[in-house]
This record gives C-alpha cells, structure tokens and sequence, in this order.
C-alpha cells in the first residue's frame, strides 16, 4: 500500500475555483466514506481549508487511484471533473509526505509560517480516526505533520516570517499603520463563531479594539465568545443575532466575516445601506467633525453664496448642491454623504463656481460691472494659483490604485476610510463589488494572497525546509521498519513456539528433573533461539528502512515459511490498541 495525495489550492486554482469547490463538513463525512467504498483505497482523511482541498489515500494501485479520488473531489466539491482537472496537483509516497509537512510548516500557506494550519491537521485527523477511516499510515502520518509542524516552530524563526491569515489581514486593513494603533479605536463586528473568526475575535480583543460585536448564526454559541473575551480585564464584548447586521454595520468602524455560507452574507448594497447612515457623534456637535477648515476653498465658496444671497442664512443649513457633498451651514461649509468625511476636496461640478457669482443685475447698484462679472468671487485668481494647483493635488492623491488578479481596484487613503472589510471565507462572505464604493476599503483571501506572494524569504524558511527533509526521510524509514516489524514478530513468536513445543518433549523424556533444572534448560535453549535471530532481526530491519527495502519483508516470511494470516494478525493486533494514534 502506498500514500496518495490528490488536491487543489491557492496555488494551484484561482480563487473563483476554490470558492466554488469548497467543501461543507457533511461534504467532508460523504467523501471519506467513499474513499473508502472505492476499491484503490483502504484508509483516507480530507484536509479542508479556505485555501486548500487535500485528499488523503492509502491506494494500492497509483493510477486507479488518482482516477478515482479525483473523481471522488469533483463529485463533492461540485465543480465538474473537466474543470476541475487542471487544477489538481498529485504527490505519491515521499513526496506525499513532504507536502504535508511542509503544510503543517506553513511553508505552503498564504501568509508564510502561519500556525493555523496545525489546528486543521489536527481536526482532519480527529475527523478520519471517528469515521475510522484512518488507518495505520494516515494516523502516523499525520501525528508526525503536527509534530513536525511543532517542531518547526519551536525551533526557528518562522513565526517571524509570516503571521496567521487573521494577523496578516488586519494589516493589509491598517494599510501600513501600526495595527494595534489602528485598531484601539475600532468598533469591530465579527461575523461567525467558528474557528477562524474566533480567532480573529481574540487577535481583536488582544489588539484593545474599542468595542466588539460578535454575530452568528447561533446566538448561543455567539454569546459565550462575547462571554469569555469580556471576562474582567477583557475589551467590550457583546453578541448579537444575524437579524441584527443591518443595524451593527452603521455603528461598525470594521468588519471581519468567516462564516461556512454558501452564499454571500454582506451584499454591496446592504453596505452601501450601512455607509447611508451617519454614525452618531455625542461627543461633537452636528457637522463639527466634517467642517471645512476657515479658509479653505469649500468654506470660501459656501460664504461667498451666502454672501450673494444664493443661500440665504443658516436656517438653510443641509442645503445641497446638486450631488457634490457639498451643504451649508451659515457660512461654514460642511461635506456630507454616508454619515462621513468623503474624499478630500470632491472635484467640483461643472457651474458650481459660476453658479455662486452674482448676477450682473443683482448687484446693488443695479448695474453692470464687468470687473465683478470678471471676478472670481472666492478670489481664486492668478494670485492664488498655487492654491489651485494645491488643491488639484489634493483631488488627485484621494484615492490610489491597487493591482489585483481581477482588475485595478481603487481605495481610499486610510483615513478616509469609512469602513474597512476583512473577507476570511471561502467561498466569500462579502460582495466584491463593494470595492466600488467611497469610503469602503476590502481585504479579501485573493488580495492577501497578492500581497504574500512578494514577502521576502526568511533564512528561517531555509532552516525549516531542512527539518521537512530530515523528517521526511526519518518518516519514510520508520514506515518501511514498521512495515517488516509485523514479520519479524511473527518470525520470533515462531521460534518461542519451537522452544515452548522442544521443552514439552523433554520434561516427557527427563521425569526426574527438579524446577530449578527445568528453568536452567529452559533459559539457555531460549538464549540459544535468541542470539541466533538477534542479528538477522536486527539487520533486517536497518535493510527495510532504506529505500527499496520493502521487500526484505516478503523475503523473511518465504524463508522461514511464516503464515501471511499469523502476520496480518501482528499488524490487526497493533491497530486495535485503544491508546494508538489518538489526537
């Protein structure tokens, strides 16, 4: 039997692939059970995460095997077989191995050295040994991945050189802030109490958010989060239901969503929605926060309209212009639009400035004046065009692009950012449209995945990849010795049955010995059996754990005409011991 992996991940699909081919926990139950209905395989696990499907095999046939497990994917994930092909990767015996230690590493994660991956491990193990899928190998294999994984961690720097998924998005949200400055005045609502977004809720509460709001599905399970981060000493934490998203959005300076839907939980427009509301403030007065500076082009404008009795006085304060943000209050001009500071300086509407100069024939002296008529009426002239050419630099540099896989997105500067996204799921549990609206910044796996991809190197990766290939040849000659340990076991159980048969005839033979007699007879024939198989036992062994020394096993059992039943036996025996391979 040999170990087979067959898979997809984000190195290998897209995510558009990956979100369609992600699979439930009932989709994870069926497709093990299956594994093991099909023929090429006796033993199986499934490693499913947001950026990877993995399944794991003992086959005894290679071809049929990756035939039928791909199949097998394709049939669970839902995505055709056709489709789905050019996306799997095949790793069979050590390669398999040293892929799944590099993944329990972290060396073949998103954000390098995250250590998330081991919990996965461990519940894909958990997974099979209570289907009883997992077998002798799949149990060894994987206990040794967390090992490894383990040891990887403890030994190097690799933490040091990527953070967990949650970590690295947060800082993708800071947009190179200091994320525990960023975050310290935060209100954040987490959507989902699973593993991945408790996570994220306890990397917020670690980071002092201002206030965090945990929705899900299942209230309960939602308030015991809330419960345990708000313990005494703990950051302001509260729960709510599903039904309550539309209003915690308007209050929400973050959101970070990772639930198992299948379909999307925030639309764009449930966001936009949101963005409509204006937060409250207590602790300004109305339009304090978003007032223009004194001086400034919009406060200049909106007092020059006040001024030619286009807005009369501040009793029309929230008068609009057209779709500007721009509103009057008196003579300060304030921006509005979605309940927060728009993007600095909005260009202009065409007319806007004419609209606001007087009338020749509303002047007070009734008469034309082509030197008013002429002039700007904020004194935006040839002696303030270094203000003008300010003030087109500060509309050009509002918002900046950022290259994608899907396209150019533009965002915000960060601190006009109104809400900030942060999408773990898989498939997506927010729009991707929403990068399209002011004021909204989105972080999701694609553009973490992006902004990985150029994270320099550690010297600590490079010590890691040397522990993967030191454990990756102890794993592979400790499997070819356990393979000839049933053998050898039944080899010497043979030969204690030979001495315990030889020592019958003689006490039939030799009536008159006492018992110290007998056992001196006893132990030196069992000495005797002993040192003639210690050697060959031993060497044996050494010569089955190299490479290609499979087949000293089958050599001993034709030699010593051992029975294939009193082996298999040894090997049944081993894997029925209740303390075996548990997690």
């Amino acid at each position: 039997m040999s170990l087979l992996v067959v898979g997809l991940s984000h190195r290998s699909a897209p995510v558009s692939v990956l979100e369609r081919a992600s699979l439930s926990a009932d989709a994870q139950i069926k497709l093990l059970q299956d594994t093991l209905a099909a023929e090429p395989a006796t033993e199986a696990a499934v490693l499913a995460t947001c950026n990877r499907i993995e399944l794991y095999a003992d086959v005894d046939k290679f071809h049929a095997g990756v035939a039928e497990l791909s199949t097998l994917l394709a049939q669970h994930s839902g995505v055709g077989l056709e489709e789905l092909t050019p996306y799997l990767y095949v790793h069979y015996e050590d390669r398999a191995v040293h892929h799944l230690f590099s993944v329990a590493c972290g060396l073949d994660s998103m954000v390098v050295g995250e250590g998330q991956i081991l919990g996965q491990i461990k519940d894909a193990l958990a997974l099979g040994q209570e289907l009883h899928t997992a077998g002798r190998l799949i149990n060894d294999l994987f206990q040794q991945a967390l090992r490894v994984g383990k040891r990887a961690h403890s030994e190097t720097g690799i933490d040091r050189a990527g953070q967990s998924l949650v970590t690295f998005g947060l800082e993708q949200l800071a947009d190179g802030a200091d994320v525990e400055e960023w975050a310290a005045d935060k209100r954040v609502l987490v959507i989902g109490a699973g593993s991945m977004s408790s996570l994220a809720a306890t990397t917020l509460a670690r980071l002092r958010v201002r206030e965090l709001v945990i929705a899900n599905r299942t209230l309960d399970r939602a308030e015991r989060l809330a419960a345990a981060l708000g313990e005494p000493g703990g950051v302001t934490a509260r729960a709510v239901a599903m039904d309550g998203l539309a209003d915690e959005l308007t209050r929400a300076d973050a959101v970070v969503s990772c639930t198992g839907a299948t379909g999307l939980v925030l639309t764009a427009e449930s966001i936009a929605a949101a963005l409509a509301v204006a937060p409250s403030a207590p602790d300004a007065g109305a339009g304090d926060s978003l007032r223009a500076p004194d001086g400034s082009l919009v406060a200049r404008l909106a007092a020059a309209a006040a001024r030619d009795g286009r807005v009369a006085d501040k009793s029309l304060a929230g008068t609009s212009f057209g779709d500007t943000g721009v509103s009057n209050t008196g003579t300060d001009a304030t921006l509005s639009g979605r309940g927060s500071a728009p993007d600095p300086a909005p260009p202009m509407p065409a007319g806007l400035e004419y609209s606001a100069r007087p009338a020749i024939e509303d002047t007070p002296e009734g008469r034309a004046d082509s030197e008013l008529a002429d002039a700007c009426p904020v004194g935006l002239n040839d002696r303030h065009a270094d203000e003008a050419a300010q003030h087109a630099a500060w509309v050009d540099n509002a918002g900046r692009s950022i290259r994608t896989a899907s396209g150019t997105r533009t965002t915000r500067a960060n601190g006009d950012v109104r809400i900030a996204l942060l999408d773990l799921a898989m498939p997506r549990d927010i729009d991707g449209a929403v990068h399209r609206l002011a004021g909204v910044r989105l972080v999701d796996i694609e553009s973490l995945a992006e902004a990985s991809a150029d994270a320099p190197m550690a010297a600590d990766v490079d010590q890691v990849r040397r522990i993967v290939s030191d454990e990756v040849a102890a794993f592979g000659a400790a499997q070819r010795a356990a393979h000839i340990t049933p053998t050898v076991i039944a080899l010497r159980t043979m030969a204690a049955d030979v001495v315990a048969g030889e020592m019958a005839r003689l006490e039939g033979r030799l009536t008159g010995l006492d018992e110290k007699q007998r056992a001196e007879i006893n132990q030196t024939v069992r000495r005797v059996v002993d040192k003639l198989l210690h050697a060959p036992t031993v060497r044996v062994k050494q010569l089955a754990s190299e490479p290609g020394g499979a087949g000293y096993a089958d050599a001993l059992r034709t030699l010593f005409d051992l029975d294939p039943e009193t082996v298999a036996s040894v090997s049944r025996a081993d894997m029925n011991d209740p303390n075996r391979g548990r997690v």
